[in-house]
């Protein structure tokens, strides 16, 4: 593999993904300089980690790419999905500057979940559920009452806040029906998928296009509120376990999700003449007989890089050199057998919206509360630093078994929630809630059933 010294290094993103990974490559000997381009008005975690952020669009390819050349890196890591399907890293090619991100061509594996659908007929990928992309309302009633049972998904990005499903966001066909059609006014298809009854967990697997890097199999918290109540959020937080497996799958079920997403980066070299680059995050189901796709994403998850980023015991810069430069198989590296739990804090309002806050936190104030913390919706004005209407940041708890890592994220969020306007999941990475999805799969499978990680 080249050797990579004193390296410039912009990493572009605006959430507390993006800090995670900027905290990673920080603390990489290859980093000499560390920029940033984000949304956020001086977002406080990047501030401390940079030497500059320059704020912006990202979705503006014309501001993105000026400010490209004139920060001049060696090379670009990209957090988030909007620039990867806007082709930000389409004209970093044409710069000639090495990127860890998808073009917009491979990027639509995320970008249009109808194509990524038809990607896995096409190659004959196990894993996909009954499914249809509509363009128009016709015969999208017709093939619901088919279904029975479904899900209804916009065919684009909607930060994971657009998917609905019947009998939990949608409480007739009629409702439904109108979503559906709803959706067609912003987007060129709606998906309506069969609606599947299992765990899901999620794979991220990083990769050259050829070499692979699975990492620890983690679960999300989609749902606002404890015991998995309310609206779909961006993510309230996520756990992974110290055997790399969750307490509900078998040695089969991860088996078959690194199968899958093998096949899957395989197919896109061939149906694109190009190799994926960067990370492609699989959203998966155990059912009751096997595991089926819920979705794939072109970057890493948002809470679940703060699960995976805080355990590779690799340079994260060096990795992701190696994958820009088609070298991922020459790199070293490993997970650190440890346990992760992960609680994002939000304004008590989230997801509605609310009128910002001001929250005064302070890195000091941060650091006492035993757990590592990484800001998200927050802006810095001076010594201010206010919440916005979306996330504010999140706690990661680590240790050997993963009581010890809910513990510590648990108390870190309770002394910051004192006397502040924000709220978080308490029930997340603990026992009641990792019993019930565990009695959920012995319940779809039988009781012969064993999963295969303990906790």
């Amino acid at each position: 593999m080249r050797s990579h010294r004193s390296s410039r290094i912009l990493v572009v993103g605006k959430d507390a993904r993006t800090d995670a990974l900027a905290a990673a490559l920080s603390a990489s000997p290859l980093t000499a300089e560390l920029y940033a381009l984000s949304e956020l008005e001086n977002p406080p975690g990047l501030l401390r980690l940079c030497e500059e952020v320059r704020r912006g669009s990202l979705v503006d390819l014309e501001w993105m790419e000026s400010t490209t050349r004139e920060i001049g890196p060696d090379l670009v890591v990209v957090g988030p999905e909007e620039p990867l399907a806007a082709g930000y890293v389409d004209r970093l090619e044409e710069l000639g500057i090495p990127a860890f991100g998808p073009p917009s061509e491979l990027a639509a594996i995320e970008s249009s979940k109808a194509w990524a659908r038809s990607l896995l007929e096409k190659y004959d990928i196990p894993g996909n559920p009954a499914h249809r992309a509509f363009e128009s309302p016709e015969s999208l009633l017709d093939y619901m009452e088919e279904l029975g049972d479904f899900v209804v998904k916009p065919d684009g990005l909607t930060a994971g806040k657009g998917v609905k499903v019947l009998g939990e966001h949608l409480h007739s066909i009629d409702e439904a029906l109108a979503y559906a059609t709803d959706v067609l006014q912003d987007h060129p298809r709606v998906q309506i998928e069969e609606r599947l009854d299992g765990e899901e967990f999620s794979l991220q697997t990083i990769t050259d296009g050829e070499a692979v890097i699975h990492c620890p199999l983690v679960q999300d918290h989609k749902r606002a509120f404890s015991g998995d109540q309310g609206p779909n959020t961006g993510g309230m937080g996520s756990y992974s376990c110290a055997d790399f497996s969750l307490p509900f799958l078998s040695d089969a079920d991860v088996l078959q999700a690194h199968t899958i997403s093998e096949k899957v980066i395989a197919a896109l070299a061939s149906e694109t003449g190009k190799p994926y680059k960067g990370v492609l995050y699989g959203g998966f189901i155990a059912t009751a007989d096997g595991v089926r796709l819920i979705e794939y994403n072109a970057r890493f998850g948002d809470p679940e890089a703060m699960n995976v980023l805080p355990i590779l015991d690799a340079d994260l810069a060096e990795i992701c050199f190696a994958v820009a430069e088609g070298e991922l198989a020459e790199a070293d590296w490993s997970f650190q057998p440890r346990a992760t739990v992960c609680k994002y804090v939000v304004p008590e309002a989230y997801p509605q919206k609310s009128d910002p806050a001001k929250l005064r936190i302070t890195p000091t104030e941060l650091d006492r509360f035993g757990a590592a913390w990484y800001w998200a919706a927050c802006e810095q004005h001076g010594e201010d630093i206010f919440m916005t209407s979306s996330r504010t940041g999140a706690f990661v708890g680590s240790g050997d078994s993963l009581q010890k890592a809910e513990t510590a994220a648990e108390q870190a969020a309770q002394e910051l929630q004192r006397g502040r306007p924000i709220r978080y999941r308490s029930d997340i990475g603990t026992e009641p809630l990792i019993r019930k999805r565990i009695d959920h799969m012995q319940q779809l499978r039988g009781p012969q059933f064993r999963p295969h990680a303990s906790y």
